[in-house]
């Protein structure tokens, strides 16, 4: 396949790794931000090849990861009150703070797995009398599906169809990353879906302020492996740009036409990420106008509250301060069938890669 293939290449994806071997003098720690990128770096056996003195350190670019667990709660607290809940497939087994979606699922609730949340307009509009909320979480990437539902839904003259949203944004996560007084990251590996929607004008302050290189790239070993060179090069010269290496698929400004149904629906406010804490205008919120399609709002939940769970670091893992196979409870008491946080259940979780696909 066109775009897919030649990104599989096992002679492209050597050569750049020699490259990257003669290129390299001292130690680098780099930062893919995207679960995907994760994924693609362990399942393809890459962080084994790379050099020592190449450190990948795996970021918070997992939305799944991310949700906190009062939205699952909120979620639950909505199937089990007679709502019909819609959700990709990749939320449904992530625990909240007592059960998973499946597990309330499991106990009676209408739960309805999707692959697009106009599915889920499609049934508010079959079933008028039942109220019908899709689970809207997400980076960038799936925010103008999201935003456009509810467009359809006002277009349709619904009322029993909403939203709960939990869409955070990878920038002022970067910025989060590099303020902590724990950083060590030396260069970041953007996430390539995210740029497609919104473009990366946004990331040169980013790479301006912290003196700290940014390349976007794909998610396959051709580009995992020529992001990683074309960062190590910068590093070695002691520059700090922003470069793109998915250059097929983003452009500068993004899709223009994707960013206005976001601004239409959604404005940027402050969003808590699970293992992390509240971030400062890192989320989307229901605009004023919409608000009638915000489920948080229409139900009364905004209070609800929930504790992290102790025995799970995944907040540590998120911020790059550890790796899921540095945590006592990895493979044991947390494992994807029994899982203690998002990571070891989403498909684009650091903790799921290294159980699925890695002997470290």
């Amino acid at each position: 396949m066109k775009y897919l293939t030649e990104y599989r290449n096992l002679a492209d994806t050597k050569k750049y790794l020699s490259l990257i071997e003669k290129t390299v003098t001292r130690p680098w720690n780099i930062m893919e931000i995207c679960g995907g990128q994760t994924h693609g770096l362990v399942r393809n056996g890459i962080l084994d090849l790379l050099p020592e003195k190449v450190r990948m350190i795996h970021g918070p670019g997992c939305p799944v990861c991310v949700t906190p667990l009062n939205l699952i709660d909120k979620a639950i607290e909505l199937l089990e009150n007679g709502v019909i809940v819609c959700s990709f497939g990749d939320m449904i087994r992530v625990p909240g703070s007592k059960k998973s979606l499946l597990e309330a699922k499991s106990n009676g609730g209408d739960l309805r797995i999707l692959y697009s949340p106009i599915e889920a307009v499609k049934i508010a509009k079959e079933n008028p009398t039942k109220e019908v909320v899709f689970f809207a979480v997400g980076f960038e990437t799936t925010a103008p599906a999201n935003a456009l539902s509810v467009l359809h839904a006002e277009h349709e003259g619904l009322g029993n169809y909403s939203i709960l949203v939990s869409h955070v944004l990878v920038p002022p996560a970067m910025e989060a990353i590099l303020d902590d007084e724990l950083c060590n990251i030396d260069a970041f590996l953007g996430a390539g879906h995210v740029c497609a929607i919104m473009g990366f004008e946004e990331y040169y302050p980013l790479a301006k302020k912290y003196k700290i290189p940014i390349v976007i790239t794909g998610f396959e070993p051709v580009d995992l492996v020529h992001g990683i060179y074309l960062a190590v090069c910068q590093l070695e010269k002691g520059v700090h740009e922003v470069k793109n290496q998915y250059t097929r698929v983003v452009k500068p400004e993004g899709n223009k036409v994707a960013k206005e149904v976001i601004r239409k629906i959604f404005e940027v406010g402050n969003r808590e990420w699970r293992g992390i804490g509240e971030i400062p205008n890192s989320g989307y919120q229901i605009r004023e106008a919409y608000k009638k399609y915000d489920a948080e709002t229409k139900f009364g939940i905004s209070h609800m509250k929930a504790p992290e769970n102790s025995d799970c670091i995944a907040g540590e893992i998120l911020r790059g301060i550890k790796k899921p196979n540095q945590c006592s409870q990895f493979g044991k008491k947390c494992t994807p069938y029994n899982p203690l946080g998002a990571p070891m259940v989403s498909s684009e979780g650091a903790c799921a890669a290294y159980y699925h696909f890695s002997n470290n």
